[in-house]
């Protein structure tokens, strides 16, 4: 059997159309791969930013159940908790929970009780609620601020 021999001019010809398609193929490649590193980075940072804002969150509700057991324990101690304008104060420095600020108000308002059995309609009803926030120390929450980190949590009792 006889091979058949290309010609020259025809297998330059033939080389010089598939000579690009390499780079080409490269090109594309790292395209997809840069493409592919930038979707990863930016998924990466919006979790992460997703996680500190939960955490800010969890420990701003603690903040304001720590503020709300002060306003129960206050109340019922017989004294101290004044309706008359809101409370604001810190929490304890060195704990996690240093950097928010709870204020306490308080509401009567009037309702049914019920007082030996019998449903009492002079009773009143006490409403306390409490908002915790990590605003600027020692600043009345809910703080005016527009912080891309600022974290507010409310909570309410009725006595």
């Amino acid at each position: 059997m006889k091979t058949r021999r290309l010609d020259q001019p025809l297998q330059r010809r033939l080389l010089h159309k598939s000579s690009g398609v390499a780079l080409v193929t490269a090109i594309f490649l790292l395209v997809v791969l840069a493409g592919l590193g930038v979707a990863a980075v930016s998924l990466t940072t919006a979790q992460q930013g997703a996680r500190v804002q939960d955490e800010l969150g969890a420990r701003a509700y603690q903040a304001a159940r720590a503020g709300m057991e002060w306003a129960l324990f206050t109340h019922l101690q017989g004294g101290g908790l004044s309706c008359a304008s809101p409370m604001t104060f810190a929490l304890p420095a060195g704990s996690s929970l240093s950097t928010f600020t709870a204020t306490v108000t308080c509401a009567a308002a009037p309702g049914y009780g019920v007082s030996n059995g019998a449903t009492d309609p002079t009773a009143n009803r006490l409403t306390i609620t409490v908002t915790a926030c990590n605003g600027r120390p020692g600043e009345a929450c809910p703080a005016p601020t527009n912080s891309a980190d600022y974290i507010q949590r409310t909570i309410r009792a009725q006595l």
